[in-house]
């Protein structure tokens, strides 16, 4: 579906009067927790989740360091803690329309998108528990199953206009 398509239609269900007030994707977030390899040993490279992300995501990721020490989490500043990507544009309809028809339809026992995974602004977060269902990645290419949350922030401001916008895209909500 055009992108053009999909805000007329938004406009209709939302019953706005111009098209340009549909709400629209602004960022995709993809990340992946790495904190709790640091403190394993043998496990100090991260090039194969980054290998991964860059499949995934088509974009290379940023390490995420620690900005301060916790002692309870054997953490110390500065420590990588998460491979994070960030996709606007183009880029993040593909990503969504990937992730929506292809991804989803191969999580087990998925029912649909639980509408308290949207927060007070509209923004959708969705956590995978392994991210070797992804179409791009063989079975050889994932060693050590990794959580990768997802993060959609859109220009809607309220959950319900995200939503409608997510539908519209053909995602599946309980």
């Amino acid at each position: 579906m055009k992108k053009s398509e999909l805000f007329e239609k938004l406009k209709d269900h939302l019953n706005l009067k111009n098209v340009n007030q549909a709400p629209k994707v602004d960022k995709v977030i993809v990340a992946m927790g790495i904190g709790s390899l640091v403190t394993r040993k043998g496990h100090k490279d991260f090039e194969e989740f980054e290998k991964n992300l860059i499949r995934i995501t088509g974009q290379k990721p940023v390490l995420v360091r620690s900005k301060k020490a916790i002692s309870n989490f054997k953490l110390r500043e500065g420590m990588p803690v998460m491979l994070k990507v960030t996709l606007r544009g183009e880029r993040a309809y593909d990503f969504l329309d990937r992730f929506c028809k292809l991804v989803l339809p191969r999580v087990r026992d998925f029912s649909g998108i639980s509408k308290r995974n949207f927060d007070p602004k509209g923004n959708l977060n969705y956590g995978l528990q392994n991210y070797n269902i992804f179409p791009e990645l063989g079975v050889d290419d994932v060693t050590i199953p990794m959580w990768v949350q997802i993060t959609v922030v859109s220009t809607a401001g309220t959950p319900e206009g995200s939503q409608a916008l997510l539908q519209e895209m053909w995602f599946i909500f309980k």
